[in-house]
């Protein structure tokens, strides 16, 4: 995974609805170029298209060189110092992918593996599926020097739960170039309180669709009112959700056996003293967030509270503040999101005994 500069955040990563959600938190004014990468209402179609998906994903054979005479020589020259003579040689059950602007390869695959583009297979695929009055492009974004693709369609008003839990369902469309992930289209929702992408509460890890590059794949999503189906239920499901959560109580007392189920501190005979620092610090941390954060501590003692801390910390606290933005939306796109919030759930609810 690379990392990804703040830069380029500000100028490969398009986040709309900010009258809604706020600026994301690597918003960098000085570093966005001649245009802003924040969109207080939807971002245009055209946007997507003109600042993100203006190349595409190309082929490159994937060659050895060996030696050979004079008279079969190719571009790879006589070697200067020995005198030798070198050719390139195909390798035939492999290609490269890499991007048709700059000729960067990402990565070499067998001759069966098929690109989606992102402009056909994201934005082409969204752009039919939005309703100006109620679906449109929330976000879209390159990460990986283009590798991985992202684009999001959400509703243009939040949901708040009657515990003041404010979020926004949304569609999530994903593909890659460098074979980190297939094209998915899946359910989510962010949490505008802390801007973390949530997916429990959602049936199947909000998985709607998952296709792998392959010469027969195709598209699943055919309809707007398909699209605006799965947002709506995805808006159901973590509603209702986070209402139950709401209701589950816990205590000081159980909070921390859950805390340290989760993160058990080892003993100096199993390991050194690094290790134990590492789980002692992020105990502490995790205790402060239920205690008195503002994205955590208004559902201090109840379930939704600690599902909000561990995912809060796993979002903002997790690895090195540089990799943040990169980190958490390939989370999201790739499952270790939904794996996360799943052991929190099942710790939370083995220890309170629902």
């Amino acid at each position: 995974m690379s990392q990804e500069s703040s830069e380029w955040l500000n100028q490969n990563v398009l986040v709309g609805f900010t009258s809604k959600r706020g600026n994301a938190w690597h918003y960098r004014a000085s570093e966005q170029g001649d245009e802003p990468n924040h969109y207080e209402l939807a971002i245009p179609v055209e946007d997507v298209e003109r600042r993100l998906f203006y190349w595409e994903a190309k082929e490159f054979p994937v060659t050895i060189t060996v030696p050979t005479n004079t008279s079969d020589v190719d571009i790879a020259g006589v070697d200067a110092l020995t005198g030798a003579a070198y050719k390139h040689v195909p390798v035939g059950d492999y290609k490269a992918i890499g991007r048709s602007d700059t000729n960067e390869v990402f990565r070499m695959f067998k001759t069966s593996y098929a690109i989606h583009q992102y402009r056909e297979w994201l934005l082409h695929t969204v752009a039919n599926l939005i309703d100006d009055d109620e679906l449109s492009v929330a976000s879209a974004g390159l990460l990986q020097n283009g590798g991985v693709a992202w684009v999001s369609v959400e509703l243009p008003e939040n949901l708040e739960t009657p515990q003041g839990f404010t979020i926004r369902p949304q569609l999530l469309a994903t593909t890659s170039h460098n074979g980190t992930l297939a094209t998915t289209f899946k359910q989510t929702a962010t949490a505008v309180v802390c801007d973390n992408t949530l997916s429990w509460g959602l049936q199947d890890q909000g998985q709607v669709s998952r296709t792998r590059h392959t010469t027969n794949s195709g598209f699943r999503l055919q309809s707007v009112r398909e699209a605006l189906d799965i947002v709506h239920v995805a808006g159901d499901e973590m509603m209702a959700e986070i209402e139950r959560l709401s209701n589950i109580k816990v205590d000081n007392y159980q909070f921390d056996r859950i805390i340290k189920r989760l993160v058990p501190v080892p003993s100096l005979e199993s390991s050194n003293q690094a290790g134990v620092t590492r789980a002692e610090n992020k105990t502490e941390r995790l205790r402060s967030l239920w205690t008195g954060d503002p994205r955590v501590a208004p559902w201090k003692g109840t379930a939704l509270g600690v599902v909000q801390a561990w995912n809060t910390y796993g979002h903002h606290y997790t690895g090195k503040a540089e990799k943040r933005a990169e980190r958490n939306m390939v989370n999201a796109l790739n499952g270790t999101t939904s794996k996360a919030d799943k052991f929190v759930l099942d710790a939370v609810l083995e220890t309170v005994g629902v």
